[in-house]
């Protein structure tokens, strides 16, 4: 339950940070409209938020959240730029979750 717990965790953080750093992107790069930048600060504060919710020693989690990051930055890269992630893309995510469980998961020493 915990790995469960904490890979919806990092999906969640993961959607608020990429949510919160593509709505500066449209108002700079897609003339979009200037009030775009408050739901993206609420956003980049709900993933420092989200970020300092998990148990594990802060260095741990950022490391760890990096490779849902990635993974999810390719999903979005599909869902909402319409572009297919190419295998390489896909055997990357995977190479960087699995760097997340193993960093998450293994048992610890301390």
């Amino acid at each position: 339950m915990f790995e469960l717990k904490t890979i919806a965790l990092f999906f969640l953080t993961a959607i608020a940070e990429i949510l919160g750093c593509y709505l500066p992107y449209l108002w700079l790069k897609e003339n979009k409209s200037m009030w775009l930048l408050v739901p993206a600060a609420l956003c980049l504060s709900l993933f420092a938020w989200l970020l300092s919710l998990h148990p594990a020693a802060a260095g741990r989690v950022y490391a760890a959240y990096g490779g849902v990051y990635i993974a999810v930055a390719l999903l979005w890269l599909y869902v909402v730029d319409g572009i297919k992630p190419s295998v390489w893309d896909l055997v990357g995510a995977g190479v960087a979750l699995l760097g997340m469980a193993i960093i998450m998961f293994a048992p610890k020493n301390s």
